[in-house]
């Protein structure tokens, strides 16, 4: 049989059938190692084949479908390793706060970047508006103005209130969607505005560190009742970028990708090479300094910057 992974809780996968059923599954102990170099061999969105267990109401996977894509980051614990955080994506929603807590350029150029990597259309959601100043609005407006010209979507909105969620229900229509961010930009808030009927536990930002409280605790795959998924995720506090070779690097940003045809060199690093076109373009501002920095950043192998 086939099914849909909804949900990875570790050692128990949730599997649902064509018919809508969903049942608990688990995988044998060869099937983890077949191939397979990241520390979770099955993800939220993987197709799957499965059989019954004898007199159970479980199921055993005996294997895992070709993805069309996935989004991956660097483990945690084991530095070497990647973590497939979902597969299968038609989209991906980066959520991000300007404030309580802070959402770093270079963590948003990071996932961008990783986005870029496996071919996935990546949307920035700039939530908490409710929470903005004046002065605020012009650092918003500034972000925007960044990534807009690089033909990334960006989107405004204020969860708590409701603010411009029919724009991401409208966004959200037939598509597979993940929905990414630190602890604490609104993820789970947002996520209920759009299916109001989860209810997914949300907490207050620490005061102490202005970091968010893990609310999600495992990746989990909802339906849409107008057709579509979402994936909600894990908080993240730190993205580590993984299989990206340094010379593969520039084609990730898109605004290096117009600039290095034109380097005098064509292994040009984009570092301090003369004749650098890329280099040129930083100084000229046509490349946000910014984007730049966490060029440099990622290439040097400083990647994981909250």
């Amino acid at each position: 049989m086939q099914g849909l992974i909804t949900k990875s809780t570790g050692s128990w996968y949730q599997v649902q059938t064509p018919d809508g059923h969903k049942l608990d599954c688990r995988i044998k102990g060869k099937f983890r190692i077949k191939g397979i170099t990241t520390t979770n061999p099955i993800a939220v969105g993987d197709i799957v084949d499965f059989d019954m267990e004898p007199e159970q109401e479980t199921g055993v996977i005996t294997k895992l479908h070709e993805r069309k894509n996935y989004i991956i980051r660097k483990s945690i614990n084991l530095s070497k390793q990647g973590q497939v955080i979902a597969a299968n994506l038609d989209q991906a929603f980066l959520v991000v706060t300007l404030a309580s807590p802070r959402t770093s350029l270079g963590f948003i150029d990071r996932f961008l970047v990783t986005a870029e990597a496996y071919h996935i259309p990546a949307i920035l959601v700039f939530n908490k508006l409710d929470l903005f100043s004046n002065e605020g609005l012009e650092v918003l407006a500034i972000y925007r103005s960044i990534y807009e010209e690089l033909g990334y979507q960006c989107m405004q909105v204020s969860a708590l209130k409701g603010t411009g969620v029919d724009e991401i229900v409208a966004a959200l229509k037939d598509k597979v969607s993940l929905f990414s961010g630190h602890s604490g930009v609104g993820k789970s808030t947002l996520i209920n505005k759009i299916l109001p009927g989860l209810s997914l536990r949300t907490t207050e930002v620490s005061e102490w560190h202005d970091k968010g409280m893990h609310t999600t605790t495992f990746a989990e795959m909802f339906e849409l009742p107008g057709g579509g998924f979402i994936i909600d995720t894990p908080g993240i506090r730190e993205l580590g970028i993984v299989d990206i070779e340094q010379a593969e690097l520039g084609g990730m940003f898109p605004e290096i990708r117009q600039y290095r045809e034109d380097c005098r060199f064509k292994n040009c690093r984009h570092v301090n090479e003369p004749g650098c076109a890329v280099l040129t373009a930083v100084e000229a501002g046509e490349i946000a300094p910014s984007r730049y920095d966490s060029y440099l950043s990622i290439y040097h192998g400083n990647d994981t910057r909250a």
